[in-house]
């Protein structure tokens, strides 16, 4: 059967998804204050393409690197339809499917991702920033989080050869091999670290749980963050979302219900964790930050805040396996919503039963021995799924490189799963080894937050933005350039993504250097564990 056969089976035409390149003729993609570009759907036009095909779609590609190439010739036109609508002919009749994620699906993926146990960092950020500020910085960083998910999906359909985000760097900086190579390093690098954050946590949650019992276990955190790593790896091993977003359903479920424990726990409990109203006095909240917060403390209270609602760096990933990545929109409002709600009402919650003077990070340690751990006890699904999540992320990323145009990446074959199984298996022991180089927590969450959320949450869609504008104004009927918006919407606009520019720039500079300087006062308070501890690191 040929290509043109498949691709009507696949996916029957529709107009509105055409670009216009293929037309033609000059097609406005949707006004970027039209419905359908907030809220996405059927209605969603397709803009041109801001550079060539990246070959990881049809060439054959290395694991050094993808490059550009010639598109071939029933795909000329640079068609962005057509792109998706091969992808999904070629995966017909294979056992292992990728774009099989509706956007129900995808939501499930985003709340297993964003729903997690950094929720429980905010109380101690509102203890910093005070309730105020720290109230107004999670919408603020939220709706612009929002904003730049969205400028990531409209490019992702206009580029629907792109499987991640290694794919957008190299494509926004003129298809440069440093950009694509740089662009990698940091993706792996943000996820084995978030894989690490996950077996640092999980050692806590076992030493918690095992606190009276100090003297059972030979090198308790090393050998606690063993044995996550190892569940952790073999929870890795389903190949596609599909599957993986049906398990973070329930990891969303439980990470959901920790959360509302401990807020209810923090309200009824007599007293927080280390009460003692002599020297330290009863719970006191601020609604501002208190006389002697130091800028270092306060920018490390804010990257927490932002690290968690930061995720895009996975959303390019979720869209490649969409069935219709026009709908990703309605999964992303769904999160938003959620998080706004959520994580505000148990930052504040429990900021406020707890105080400024027993606040600890995460918030579980200001809870009474019972209520921490019947409330820590929830959130193991989330300990062990998101780790997993970006464990899978990064291998199908070397994967798919590895094994492009095989009968290894669609069959069930010896080769393939030996090779899914050890790309997985290296990751979670380079993860051990960070999880025991750097035994902190808040401050790990800052540190990756200005390193990569800078580049990943906020220049690289500032710089898209603006690349897809350009390749906008390209388009003209009869000489006469059109646009998509209105002269003040483009001002305000560019003016908005500039400023998204300025605070990836501000995160990477400033940030970095108050996650260092929280590190290096930690260290010195004596306040974390040494370099392969076996002391408990219960909260």
């Amino acid at each position: 059967m040929s290509y043109q056969e498949a691709n009507k089976e696949a996916v029957p035409h529709d107009p509105s998804l055409t670009s216009a390149s293929s037309q033609g003729r000059a097609s406005n993609p949707s006004s970027p204050w039209s419905w359908s570009s907030w809220f996405g759907g059927p209605s969603v036009r397709i803009g041109p393409r801001i550079g060539p095909v990246i070959d990881s779609t049809f060439a054959n590609t290395t694991a050094t690197g993808p490059s550009t190439s010639e598109v071939p010739s029933d795909l000329e036109t640079n068609d962005s339809t057509a792109i998706l609508s091969k992808q999904i002919a070629l995966e017909n009749g294979h056992a292992i499917q990728y774009r099989t994620c509706t956007w129900q699906k995808t939501a499930a993926l985003l709340f297993s991702e964003y729903i997690c146990l950094a929720i429980m960092s905010f109380p101690w950020s509102y203890s910093v920033l005070g309730l105020v500020p720290g109230l107004l910085l999670t919408v603020f960083v939220a709706a612009v989080v929002l904003y730049t998910s969205l400028v990531l999906w409209e490019f992702c359909l206009r580029h629907p050869e792109v499987r991640d985000v290694c794919d957008i760097g190299q494509m926004l900086f003129w298809n440069k091999k440093w950009a694509w190579y740089l662009t990698a390093a940091m993706f792996l690098l943000n996820n084995t670290f978030i894989q690490a954050l996950h077996v640092l946590v999980g050692a806590k949650y076992l030493n918690t749980m095992t606190a009276d019992d100090e003297t059972a276990i030979a090198c308790r955190t090393v050998s606690f963050s063993a044995i996550v790593a190892i569940v952790c790896w073999l929870c890795s091993l389903p190949r596609t979302f599909n599957m993986l977003s049906k398990i973070g359903t329930a990891s969303a479920i439980f990470t959901f219900v920790s959360v509302l424990l401990a807020t209810v726990f923090a309200g009824v409990q007599s007293h927080p964790a280390g009460f003692d109203p002599e020297k330290l006095g009863y719970p006191i909240y601020t609604a501002f930050p208190t006389a002697g917060t130091t800028f270092v403390a306060g920018m490390n209270a804010f990257l927490n805040i932002s690290y968690t609602f930061i995720g895009q760096i996975t959303l390019p990933s979720f869209i490649a396996e969409m069935k219709d990545p026009r709908d990703f929109p309605k999964a992303l409002w769904a999160c938003t919503i959620a998080e706004i709600i959520v994580f505000s009402i148990v930052g504040s919650v429990i900021y406020v039963y707890t105080g400024n003077q027993y606040m600890t990070a995460p918030a579980f340690g200001s809870l009474q021995p019972i209520f921490k751990k019947v409330s820590f006890s929830f959130m193991i699904p989330t300990i062990i799924f998101l780790g997993v999540l970006y464990a899978s992320v990064s291998a199908r990323f070397i994967f798919f490189r590895v094994f492009h145009n095989s009968r290894h990446k669609n069959e069930h074959t010896l080769v393939g799963w030996g090779t899914w199984t050890g790309i997985l298996l290296v990751t979670w022991i380079l993860a051990f080894i960070i999880a025991e180089v750097i035994p902190f927590f808040s401050s790990l969450l800052s540190l990756m937050s200005s390193l990569f959320d800078s580049f990943f949450g906020f220049i690289f869609w500032g710089i898209a933005y603006f690349r897809m504008r350009k390749a906008d104004r390209t388009i003209s009927i009869s000489g006469r350039e059109t646009g998509s918006s209105s002269r003040a919407a483009a001002f305000l606009l560019g003016s908005l993504n500039i400023f998204i520019i300025l605070i990836g720039l501000f995160f990477l500079t400033v940030g970095s250097y108050a996650s260092v300087e929280g590190i290096i006062d930690e260290f010195r308070l004596g306040s974390v564990g040494s370099v392969f501890t076996c002391a408990s690191n219960g909260l």
